[in-house]
């Protein structure tokens, strides 16, 4: 019987103690995890690579797909996201088992297994993408600090130097500290999408009615978005990614069950996220001028506009803070109440109806 030789085998670097950003556990450490507290220590100690990688899919150009899809369609693509978690799953708990078993990353599995030519094919597309995925990401840093009022210059440059600092400071610990500081901020997307008050009926139909919006006519359109999404949550950086990440940190087949909770809590975190930038807000407030001519986009509510007769008593109540000028047509109002003074900035009246301070005449014209 031939004997099969190895030559991808793990160095005595990935060896040892395994030093998480929230614990530690060392490597002479065999005592049984029986009670929760442990337990719960010992996944401290392990989460990371599967929290890390599914957080860093949530970037610049899954935010903007999910928001396109949000602002085109509403909750009616909700139902993609759903489809996405088993091969997600599948993906990054087939990888965590590679590492945690042989010890090597993906790219010396692929040497191993099928040669250097197949190996170098796929490290050299893998570069690429990564490359286009870097341009996204500082395009999405540029238009973040265009919002913020941010040179966009200097928010790059800040950028770029966290990374390098995060990357090339030789400390393990430190770099996961840092990544997993940003996975918390990704929590803020809960926050986001409850200040939005989406409909939660919506919602619920959203995810279990799986269905194709906009009819024949849009069959394309749907169908390219529907793709962006996929290629935007399942990305082929992500195997490499966390097999490394579990070989770094010197997972052994032990703690394969307490990484496969870590990927479950990083992949209900990206469902999350995606469903709170994908659900969309309630459109804005019927104000005067042109209407737009556009339809509300599916899953939006619809706002009660206020009919003339409404609009003119409403406009009744109003005191002018200044009279209006010859050249105006509409200034801001002020409400007065018996108690409470409120300054109310969305709400304009007609020059007819707005009265100067002083003036005893309180029925509109």
């Amino acid at each position: 019987m031939a004997t099969i030789t190895r030559t991808a085998v793990p160095d005595e670097v990935h060896v040892g103690d395994i030093r998480g950003a929230l614990g530690t556990i060392s490597a002479d450490d065999h005592a049984p995890r029986a009670g929760l507290s442990a337990k719960f220590k010992t996944l401290l100690a392990i989460v990371g690579p599967g929290l890390i990688v599914m957080c860093g899919d949530n970037d610049a150009g899954a935010f903007s797909t999910y928001g396109q899809a949000g602002q085109n369609y509403g909750t009616r693509l909700l139902w993609t996201l759903l489809l996405l978690v088993p091969v997600l799953y599948v993906n990054q708990e087939m990888v965590l088992r590679l590492g945690a078993v042989t010890g090597v990353g993906h790219a010396r599995l692929i040497i191993e297994r099928f040669g250097r030519s197949w190996a170098a094919l796929i490290v050299f597309y893998l570069l690429i993408l990564n490359a286009l995925t870097l341009v996204t990401e500082f395009i999405g840093i540029t238009m973040a600090a265009g919002y913020l009022g941010v040179p966009k210059l200097v928010a790059v440059l800040l950028a770029a130097g966290v990374i390098l600092a995060a990357a090339a400071t030789g400390s393990f610990r430190r770099f996961e500290r840092i990544a997993v500081a940003l996975c918390a901020g990704s929590l803020l997307l809960i926050p986001l999408y409850l200040v939005s008050h989406p409909s939660g009926a919506a919602m619920a139909r959203g995810f279990a009615e799986p269905g194709l919006p906009g009819g024949s006519g849009q069959m394309a359109t749907v169908m390219l978005l529907i793709i962006g999404i996929v290629g935007t949550t399942v990305a082929p950086w992500q195997l490499f990614f966390q097999q490394s990440y579990v070989v770094d940190k010197r997972i052994t087949p032990r703690f394969i069950r307490y990484e496969k909770v870590d990927l479950w809590i990083g992949i209900v975190i990206v469902v999350v996220g995606a469903a709170a930038l994908m659900a969309p807000p309630p459109p804005p407030s019927p104000g005067p001028g042109p209407r737009a001519t556009s339809p509300t986009p599916p899953g939006w509510p619809t706002a009660s506009r206020p009919t003339p007769a409404r609009s003119r008593a409403r406009c009744s109540r109003w005191r002018c803070s200044t009279p209006p000028s010859s050249g105006h047509s509409r200034s801001r109002c002020r409400l007065r109440t018996r108690s409470v003074t409120r300054s109310v900035s969305s709400t304009r009246c007609t020059a007819g109806s707005a009265r100067p301070r002083g003036s005893t005449r309180s029925t509109p014209r």
